[in-house]
C-alpha cells in the first residue's frame, strides 16, 4: 500500500463513517508513523479535510495495542507453520479474541 491508496481508503471509509456516526468535530484521528501516514501529501490531505491528528512519537510500538497482536501472530505462525488456510485461521483466532477482549477492558 502506498500513500495514495491510504488516502483513498481514508476518503472512502473514514469520512463516510464520521458522517454516519454523526461524530461532529470533537474527535481526533490516530495513526502511527508509517511512511504513508506521514507523507507530505497525506498530511496535506488531512489538513485540507480539517482533521485533528494525534501527535505520535517515533519508534513507539508500545503505544499501539495492535502491535502486540502482530507480534503474537508472527510467533504463532513461526511455531506452528500452518500449511493451509484452515490451519492459519486456527492460529489467528485465539490471539485475536484475546486482544479484542483486552481492548474492550
Amino acid at each position: 500500500m502506498d500513500g495514495a491508496m491510504y488516502r483513498e481508503i481514508l476518503a472512502n471509509n473514514l469520512l463516510p463513517s464520521v458522517r454516519a456516526l454523526k461524530m461532529g468535530r470533537g474527535w481526533v484521528f490516530q495513526h502511527d508513523n508509517d511512511l504513508k501516514h506521514t507523507a507530505r501529501a497525506t498530511k496535506e490531505w488531512l489538513r485540507k479535510k480539517h482533521l485533528k491528528v494525534l501527535e505520535w512519537p517515533s519508534q513507539s510500538p508500545d503505544l499501539n495495542p495492535l502491535e502486540n497482536l502482530w507480534r503474537e501472530l508472527k510467533v504463532r505462525i513461526a511455531q506452528r507453520q500452518p500449511r493451509n488456510l484452515k490451519d492459519l485461521e486456527k492460529v489467528f483466532t485465539n490471539p485475536c479474541k484475546i486482544q479484542w477482549r483486552a481492548a474492550k477492558d
